[in-house]
């Protein structure tokens, strides 16, 4: 699964060692006279929450201070407000860079290419979900080969950016490649990166997740700091039934949605099924990354825990992963049934679609045990078999929660 990082961390930890340039700092609490001389040095500064929550600027969070006596109090403010409903874990006073230009940056992996893919837009900053297509360049990147100076320079001359800084820019964005795929990052965001007049540049704010199984992210070399804690029961529960063996993946991360409820397995296969239902508007209650050959057991309780938290509301469950090499479809797949009954038993008749996708060993015997059990509990299904990719099943599971959403609304007959 995933883990999160904020700008402090990325400041503290990896800015530094892959040469990224970014603002100096200081971290509440902090002395007076520290506050004084990094404000005389730098004219003024940026007070941020350090916080997991998005749109920190727009929710008013992120406040610029020159005097000290300001920036004390705004630090102790910051540290202790919440930001969309989440609680900061400190503050910090950031270098204000006035700047003529900002820029965005951004890495995920991306399925119009199965390959990771790296964005750039001329026009970043808070607005940047405003940003047209026709502002942005996208580079898919090849892993083996990396993101080289050259393409990122070819990018930002279609943007319409030339000269010398258009070269330091495509060597700063090589380093932000660079420290994405030797973390084991899945995605990373810099928005913005600000030019000053003298052509100095700095990556002004940051956020990253990181795929917690990526070995490289086991390497890390350094502890992901602990934020107070928002997580909904169901994360909660799930996170300790995933601990509590090493017999197979239980881990998931509420994405708070209200239509699609996804039984996923594979994390690579999770966060490209997730990308794209969150493209088609599939609503995702939550990101998975079951399998690594449960038995019985261990997939019927993982099972059993999404049902309880989360069926009740769904609009439609989504089974699907690639074709395994190890995990036993037949195996995981009766222990899902099990579970399926059983909640129904409880909780009454459910008649929400069912759109399943999987291949592997026991297939055939997996699909048999699934479509027994949802013709006696009358749910209706569709199987893809291991010939159809993902991302087609996914989309049409989009697809078919949105006429079922519709439906029952009295929009469509």
């Amino acid at each position: 699964m995933s883990a999160r990082i904020g700008e402090l961390t990325f400041l503290r930890e990896l800015a530094g060692r892959f040469k990224i340039p970014a603002p100096d700092y200081v971290v509440e609490p902090v002395t007076q006279s520290d506050v004084k001389a990094r404000l005389r040095k730098w004219g003024a500064g940026i007070v941020k929450p350090d916080v997991l929550a998005g749109k920190r600027g727009k929710a008013g969070a992120v406040r610029k201070a020159s005097e000290y006596h300001e920036a004390i109090q705004l630090l102790k403010k910051a540290a202790a407000e919440q930001v969309n409903g989440q609680q900061p874990r400190t503050a910090y006073l950031a270098q204000a860079v006035p700047a003529d230009m900002e820029l965005f940056t951004a890495i995920t992996y991306d399925s119009r290419y199965l390959s990771p893919s790296f964005t750039i837009s001329l026009k970043g900053g808070v607005d940047i979900e405003s940003v047209p297509d026709s502002d942005k360049a996208t580079i898919p990147v090849d892993v083996f080969k990396g993101l080289n100076a050259y393409q990122a320079s070819q990018a930002l001359s279609r943007l319409g950016l030339q000269g010398k800084l258009n070269s330091s820019l495509a060597l700063c964005f090589v380093n932000q490649w660079d420290m994405f795929i030797s973390t084991g990052m899945q995605t990373c965001e810099i928005n913005p990166w600000r030019v000053n007049k003298d052509g100095r540049i700095f990556a002004c704010d940051f956020k990253a997740t990181f795929d917690e199984n990526n070995f490289k992210f086991k390497d890390i070399g350094f502890t992901l700091p602990e934020y107070p804690t928002t997580e909904e029961a169901f994360d909660e529960e799930m996170r300790a039934w995933a601990a509590s063996s090493h017999q197979g993946q239980a881990h998931v991360s509420s994405l708070g949605g209200k239509k699609i409820l996804p039984i996923l397995f594979g994390g690579g296969a999770g966060t490209i099924v997730i990308e794209t239902l969150a493209q088609m508007d599939g609503d995702p209650m939550f990101l998975s990354d079951f399998g690594g050959n449960p038995p019985y057991e261990r997939m019927k309780k993982t099972a059993e825990i999404c049902f309880r938290h989360k069926l009740k509301e769904a609009a439609l469950l989504l089974i699907l992963g690639g074709k395994a090499n190890n995990t036993q479809i037949d195996v995981t797949f009766a222990a899902i049934a099990d579970a399926l009954e059983e909640w129904a038993a409880k909780n009454g008749p459910i008649s929400i679609p069912v759109v399943i996708g999987r291949g592997g060993p026991g297939l055939v015997q997996g699909f048999a045990a699934m479509k027994k059990a949802l013709e006696n509990l009358g749910m209706p299904y569709v199987f893809f078999g291991p010939d159809t990719p993902i991302t087609l099943a996914a989309a049409y599971a989009a697809r078919l929660a949105n006429c079922g959403a519709r439906k029952a609304r009295g929009e469509l007959p």
